[in-house]
């Protein structure tokens, strides 16, 4: 599917680029978008090797194997293919964890080490698996507990009430992530998206590529945490819960769930940052070095996925270029009106899967035109809050693995965006009125 999408956005670009008489701006986006994905991969290596450097001392603690362990029943349903004590589902686990709290410099690289771990166990390489795809699905999906983006650019452009959409788009990425997750596993069923072709042979001592890690992590056990070990780590822990409550009494302007959601966000980086090298230290890891060997990992991966993000973004900025969103727009305008859809959040949502800057962008458009308590602009950050940039998402974890095939991950993730849309519509005049 990626190949005929990207096909698509190339040549719909270029035609219609020479149509509108749009190809300087077809040219521009191409080159500005090329210099852009080196940029962003570039940007990525210090907060990837920083989180693949602490990963790696979740994993040797022990830690990964211990958060999969409490999770079990839910992942095994989710991901039947994956071994229950996987480090994969500890990665996930935290991955999904982070993007709930709106942490995106810790949740991308902790997705890239699942989907790494993930790959290991793929028999068929180059090709997504079923949960590669899932995981993809629940990515794009954006569950967020606090959309924090949207909530500072409404408080910043005066809103009465910025907080006012964190319940509408938590409803909404509630629902996209159901809708998401659901069509991830009907897809995965269609003949069309089935794997073809003989699995890879396993190695001469079994499938060692498979549990290399975790083989890696269990060939030299660490020591249980010592009695004074765990009195300092309940020291550690009661620290960080004085601090949080301090935060919530001396934030006291919000609501409570929003002031007690703020108060774990600014804390929650810090807080493992601390929690994972001071676990490992307690049961006997030399952190340092660890950490050093998890952290190499880092500009590797950065580099892999450069040409994937130069493919889907240039791409995109060529359709942008050539006037691609103001045509859809033009053309599909009244029929979305005639159904209570404001068109003027159609720029918004078509250019929300491709690029999260732009949409940026043009959600800071609208709140500047409506006003940040207008219908249409709590509809925009309701959307915003509760979708996700899924061609990027796909270009940035398949690209890290060398997935191309990437079967029905792309379907299932713009069909969550869909219902993260609907929903937010629909929930927005159900809570705002005619606000």
């Amino acid at each position: 599917m990626l190949n005929y999408i990207w096909l698509g956005l190339v040549l719909a670009a270029v035609l219609l680029g020479g149509w509108q008489g749009h190809f300087k701006e077809v040219t521009e986006g191409a080159f500005e978008m090329a210099k852009t994905s080196v940029t962003l991969a570039i940007g990525l290596v210090g907060v990837m090797s920083l989180w693949l450097g602490v990963m790696r001392l979740a994993e040797k603690s022990g830690l990964v194997t211990l958060l999969a362990r409490r999770l079990a029943p839910v992942l095994r349903r989710l991901f039947p293919d994956v071994p229950a004590e996987h480090p994969a589902m500890g990665a996930m686990v935290m991955n999904t964890a982070a993007n709930m709290l709106g942490l995106a410099n810790a949740a991308t690289p902790l997705g890239l080490r699942a989907m790494t771990h993930l790959e290991k166990l793929n028999p068929h390489p180059g090709t997504a698996t079923n949960a590669m795809c899932t995981f993809l699905a629940i990515n794009t999906s954006s569950v967020q507990i606090i959309p924090a983006t949207a909530i500072a650019i409404l408080a910043s452009a005066g809103s009465a009430n910025p907080t006012a959409i964190v319940g509408t788009a938590l409803v909404a990425t509630l629902c996209s992530t159901a809708v998401g997750i659901t069509a991830v596993k009907l897809l995965e069923r269609l003949p069309v998206f089935r794997i073809s072709g003989a699995p890879k042979p396993p190695g001469p001592a079994g499938d060692e590529t498979a549990d290399s890690v975790e083989g890696d992590a269990l060939a030299d056990p660490p020591r249980p945490v010592p009695a004074w070990g765990r009195a300092v780590l309940l020291l550690f822990l009661g620290f960080f819960a004085w601090i949080a409550v301090r935060q919530i009494i001396d934030n006291g302007e919000p609501p409570l769930f929003v002031a007690m959601v703020e108060s774990v966000s600014l804390l929650a980086i810090p807080f493992l940052l601390g929690l994972f090298p001071l676990y490992a230290a307690l049961r006997g890891v030399p952190v340092y070095e660890e950490f050093v060997e998890g952290a190499k990992e880092g500009f590797q991966v950065a580099i892999r996925i450069i040409p994937f993000l130069v493919a889907i973004l240039v791409a995109v900025g060529m359709f942008r270029g050539a006037g691609g969103i103001g045509t859809l727009r033009h053309l599909l305008g009244p029929a979305l009106e005639s159904i209570g859809f404001p068109v003027d959040l159609l720029p918004m949502v078509l250019v929300r899967p491709l690029s999260g800057g732009a949409s940026l962008g043009m959600f800071s458009e609208l709140v500047a035109h409506f006003g940040p308590d207008h219908l249409t602009t709590r509809m925009a950050a309701t959307i915003f809050g509760s979708t996700e940039t899924t061609f990027y998402v796909v270009a940035v974890y398949f690209g890290a693995v060398a997935i191309r095939r990437a079967r029905h991950a792309i379907a299932a993730g713009l069909i969550a965006d869909l219902s993260g849309v609907i929903a937010s519509v629909v929930v927005c005049r159900m809570v705002f009125g005619a606000a």
